[in-house]
């Protein structure tokens, strides 16, 4: 049955209004709007229908207050997903049959800077309207949306009405009125009182039409979004030589928009950026949108380290040219692909977990609208054939507080082939990117931190790959890590304030990650040379061996071990970065054997001479300095020819820290029974006094003989008993196991994901060298970003040596849980142990002064 507008000569054009229809009516000004609203509301209450106002932008309100009239007062600023999922709680609680308006969806503009949302804010909320039978008004002003916005709302609503004044006359046009015809119901119509005329005669349509045409903004700039012609009005202010008060003010609007929302990030971008930086950063943003937390940090530390002229920044330094795929293409994305009500669902405490499991596979398998489409080919075109790295840049990463280090994909693009080919490789690894947002890592992280209720967009960086040629291979010289605090301080004569590297020959993914058999060299900036581990059988051993490259003949990331790029003769130019392994050479002449002589990497050469050790400690403290906190940086280096080196910094967080913490006393004279750990060094967590209540262990010679299912299952048991760890500072949990805790390779540790730990207080790796399980120093690795944040202790247990004491007969002598904790999984009860310690007073004391730590019973 047809509903009214309120208007007689109104429902005779249109056919009357029908559940479901969204009406959208292109005005002038508010007061247009209102003439249609309040008739159409009066109407409604004469029927007794259910009346809803959402009311959100700073224009007069369209209705009176009334007890008859439900008003939902809501800020646009918060986000859209947030205004987004508060009007579709509206909608769905408020149920079906109401009637609703809207405030003018254009004042939308000022609070996200774009049309793209404002569209894609109607396409998700006009198919939930109509769904439930309501009938709705919205308005947006003629002139102020580009033409691809109304085109996605004209192609969405269900009817769509133009009205203006011309010589002092008022018309309505109906442009769209779905499922309804009348020979002239798409004419102009003259209003007059409450009858509308068709203008059926061609002298006096065409006065009218002509005359809105030539009312209307500039044509080519409606082709625009609302956001390029924000940008496009501040470099016209530039040319007109604008005050540093009017640029400032635009910078800091710019920054709101473009930058970021982090408080202290914002404020580090408005003092550092220009206007002019600002412009040039838009210039290579695809969509619209922030920019994202790896984007910003990346952007920011550059600036700091241009304005420092001690530095020479210019000179040493490598250019990038970055593109960001601004954060409103990933909700776009979302939206165009009708997966809105997945992401909803996904948001609540029951779909959490489930749906996002639904949607990380969507994700992989989406349409891009042709817009970006085209600025993504745009992007391909640039970079050529060069390899390129596809990066998450999310809004909440690489914050003050969450690095969310190793949560979201990045990934490598050859870039060879056909520019189609290219093409694809290059909007498979954004899905790939974008899908990684819904993994179980992501989201236990953002739970476990109080975030799973924010808005969190995905924008992207995606960066030219730093490196160069060497046969089929490409990659950099050196890449590495750099944390301006060093913490995990393994002799008393280093000073924490000097920082630290992590570096690595080929791409950096092997300083970032816990990877099979290989060790990165760990610099500390005041002892370049000074090592964890002494003697040259442990250099070889701790030490890399393979070689992270991208190969342009298979178009594919490769690892490819450093003997065979030694055997093939490529130009690395070893004696920079290694020296020659003699046991190894003297023992292939005693074999007889003809092969290029073996080499251990140890960089020694390039940290001795310290005037790169001297630039990298400079750098950190510049931003450190800056950002009034510790930093943590990756960067490459390349030499040029005549040997001088070139940094590039890729990425800048705040470093996340544990303190030292207030000083503690180690016992002295310990009984030896009492004793289960002692060690010096090799820890990290600050100054702690903890007491333990439960330990659970895994016992390395019955894991090292599991199949490699055995091992998996293993992960997945420790997974478990961790989630049943309610509250961790009620009951707080020793894990001991051998080798590498969050390997990807089971043969070297337990293979357990982070969120399989998250509720652990300590965690211990005990070296088993029977079966090459050994704990790797993880500092500057993601996984260790994880222990921080989560302020989980982390001790590396080295039986055997001098100053360690482990006693695992003693944890054994204890009464084991683990049948009755897990009776499912009684097959590796000989495996996994659990023990409640609650009564026992046993605890980890740690001074990382003095560089000790024990764990003992008290």
């Amino acid at each position: 049955m047809a509903s009214s507008t309120g208007l007689a000569g109104l429902d005779k054009i249109l056919n009357g209004l029908r559940p479901g229809d969204n009406v959208v009516w292109q005005i002038d000004n508010i007061s247009d709007y209102k003439d249609f609203v309040k008739p159409y509301v009066k109407k409604a209450l004469e029927e007794d229908k259910k009346v809803i106002y959402i009311r959100f932008a700073p224009h007069e309100p369209l209705l009176e207050n009334s007890d008859r009239i439900k008003e939902y007062e809501l800020d646009a600023t918060t986000g859209f997903e947030s205004f987004t999922t508060q009007v579709n709680k509206i909608i769905a609680e408020e149920g079906i049959g109401a009637y609703y308006v809207f405030d003018c969806l254009s004042e939308l503009l000022s609070a996200w800077s774009t049309d793209l949302m404002v569209g894609n804010f109607f396409m998700v909320t006009c198919p939930f309207l109509y769904k439930l039978e309501t009938i709705a008004y919205f308005a947006l002003l003629r002139n102020s949306h580009s033409f691809k916005t109304i085109a996605r709302i004209r192609e969405t609503t269900q009817l769509l009405i133009d009205t203006y004044n011309c010589d002092g006359e008022y018309y309505i046009h109906p442009l769209k009125v779905w499922n309804r015809y009348s020979p002239t119901m798409f004419l102009p119509h003259l209003r007059d009182k409450d009858e509308f005329i068709p203008v059926t005669n061609s002298v006096n349509a065409a006065r009218v039409l002509s005359h809105i045409d030539k009312a209307g903004a500039e044509r080519s700039r409606r082709y625009l979004d609302y956001w390029d012609r924000l940008f496009l009005e501040a470099e016209e202010l530039i040319k007109k030589s604008a005050s540093e008060e009017e640029k400032q003010e635009l910078v800091d609007r710019f920054c709101n928009i473009l930058i970021t929302k982090d408080k202290k990030m914002l404020s580090l971008a408005r003092a550092n950026f220009t206007l002019e930086d600002i412009l040039e950063i838009k210039s290579r943003v695809i969509g619209t949108g922030l920019i994202g937390g790896k984007a910003v940090g990346m952007l920011l530390a550059r600036k700091i380290l241009s304005k420092d002229k001690s530095i020479n920044w210019q000179e040493c330094s490598e250019e990038h040219d970055s593109f960001y795929v601004g954060a409103d293409v990933f909700y776009t994305y979302i939206v165009q692909n009708g997966w809105w009500d997945l992401r909803m669902r996904q948001k609540t405490k029951e779909g959490y977990f489930d749906t996002a499991a639904v949607l990380k596979e969507q994700l992989l398998h989406g349409m891009f609208p042709e817009e970006v489409m085209e600025q993504f080919q745009q992007l391909i075109e640039y970079f050529g054939q060069s390899p390129i790295i596809v990066r998450s840049s999310s809004l909440l990463e690489d914050g003050y507080g969450n690095a969310f280090a190793g949560k979201y994909e990045s990934v490598f693009c050859a870039n060879q082939g056909t520019p189609e080919q290219r093409y694809m490789q290059f909007v498979d690894a954004v899905r790939q990117v974008y899908s990684s947002t819904m993994s179980e890592d992501a989201l236990v992280y953002r739970k476990q931190r109080g975030l799973d209720h924010l808005d969190e967009q995905m924008a992207l960086l995606v960066q030219r790959v730093s490196g160069a040629y060497h046969d089929e291979y490409f990659f950099p010289d050196i890449a590495g890590v750099g944390v301006s605090y060093n913490t995990y301080v393994w002799n008393p004569e280093m000073d924490p304030e000097e920082g630290m590297l992590r570096v690595v020959f080929g791409l950096g993914t092997r300083s970032v990650n816990r990877v099979e058999g290989d060790y990165p060299r760990i610099v500390a900036l005041d002892k370049p040379l000074l090592r964890p581990h002494a003697g040259m059988e442990d250099v070889k051993k701790y030490s890399q061996h393979d070689v992270d490259v991208i190969d342009v003949k298979k178009n594919q990331f490769e690892t490819v071990p450093l003997s065979e790029m030694i055997e093939r003769g490529l130009d690395i130019n070893i004696e920079r970065i290694g020296v020659r392994d003699y046991d190894a050479i003297k023992m292939m002449k005693e074999k007889g054997m003809k092969r290029p002589e073996p080499w251990v990497l140890t960089f020694d050469n390039l940290f001795s001479e310290g005037t790169l050790t001297g630039h990298m400690k400079k750098i950190l403290n510049v931003i450190a300095g800056t950002y009034q906190y510790p930093v943590d940086i990756e960067f490459t280096i390349n030499f040029t020819r005549e040997g001088a080196y070139r940094i590039n910094l890729l990425q800048c967080r705040p470093l996340q820290t544990i303190g030292l913490g207030k000083k503690v006393e180690i016992p002295e004279n310990i009984d030896s029974k009492d004793m289960l750990i002692r060690s010096e060094g090799y820890f990290f967590g600050g100054n702690i006094s903890q007491k333990i209540d439960r330990i659970i262990y895994v016992d390395p010679v019955g894991y090292h003989e599991l199949p490699i299912s055995g091992k998996y299952d293993i992960a997945r048991i420790i997974g478990k008993v961790n989630r049943r760890i309610e509250n961790r500072d009620e009951c707080p949990v020793l894990l001991l196991g051998p080798g590498r805790w969050g390997t990807t390779t089971p043969s070297l540790g337990v293979p357990v994901t982070f969120s399989e730990i998250n509720n652990i207080t300590a965690l211990g790796e005990v070296a088993f060298e029977w079966g090459n399980l050994i704990p790797e120093l993880s500092f500057g690795t993601h996984f260790f970003q994880d222990l921080v944040e989560a302020n989980i202790f982390y001790m590396a247990i080295f039986p055997g040596k001098d100053e360690v004491v482990y006693n695992e007969d003693r944890l054994l002598s204890l009464k084991d849980l683990f049948p009755d904790f897990m009776p499912d999984y009684a097959k590796y009860k000989n495996i996994i142990k659990i023990y409640d310690v609650a009564d026992m007073n046993l605890r980890i004391i740690s001074d990382v002064v003095s560089g000790r730590m024990v764990c003992c019973f008290q």
